[in-house]
């Protein structure tokens, strides 16, 4: 997400190739863009935008092994030592039967973290009030925000840039 904090030139694009390659050609003019919005996930956008690949899947491995680690200690701790019970004649310690138990826990687990995840790196929840760069972003717009602050050239140079790569129209929003 971007750092909301300064003045924005906002570019409104209304096709979503056409974004896509004025990322490129507004990359080589020397324009840092800060983020691009859309109504759905562009393929090749965060190639484009230059982001590194991202580390979900890490978390989400992480909560699964959490949720598999609580389920085995739960379950062996009740069935197996608290309160040992033989079940067909099998070890009061018996992985397999647990293993029912372990699935649903391990998923729970990845999927509420996920979740949460979500939440916290979205800046989601209540009491927050979105900074939206323009409204249309969530229904049939592609908005690129561009901080003007961490950029050489001047608001008019990126401005010009922005309608050269085929930009509907360019709007300043300060935050």
């Amino acid at each position: 997400m971007a750092d909301l904090h300064g003045k924005y030139l906002v570019g409104v694009y209304d096709d979503d190739e056409v974004i896509l390659h004025a990322i490129s050609k507004i990359r080589k003019a020397g324009v840092k863009i800060s983020e691009v919005y859309s109504p759905f996930a562009i393929h090749g956008m965060d190639e484009a935008l230059g982001h590194s690949r991202t580390r979900i899947g890490i978390a989400a491995f992480m909560f699964g092994v959490t949720g598999c680690i609580c389920a085995l200690c739960l379950t062996i701790w009740t069935m197996g030592i608290d309160w040992p019970m033989i079940v067909g004649g099998k070890d009061p310690i018996s992985i397999p039967n647990y293993i029912p138990v372990t699935f649903e826990l391990t998923v729970l687990f990845t999927a509420f973290g996920m979740v949460g995840t979500f939440l916290v790196t979205n800046n989601l929840g209540p009491g927050v009030n979105p900074n939206m760069f323009d409204p249309r972003s969530t229904d049939n717009k592609f908005v690129m925000a561009i901080e003007l602050g961490k950029n050489k050239l001047t608001e008019e140079q990126i401005s010009q840039v922005l309608k050269d790569s085929g930009a509907e129209e360019v709007n300043i929003k300060q935050f």
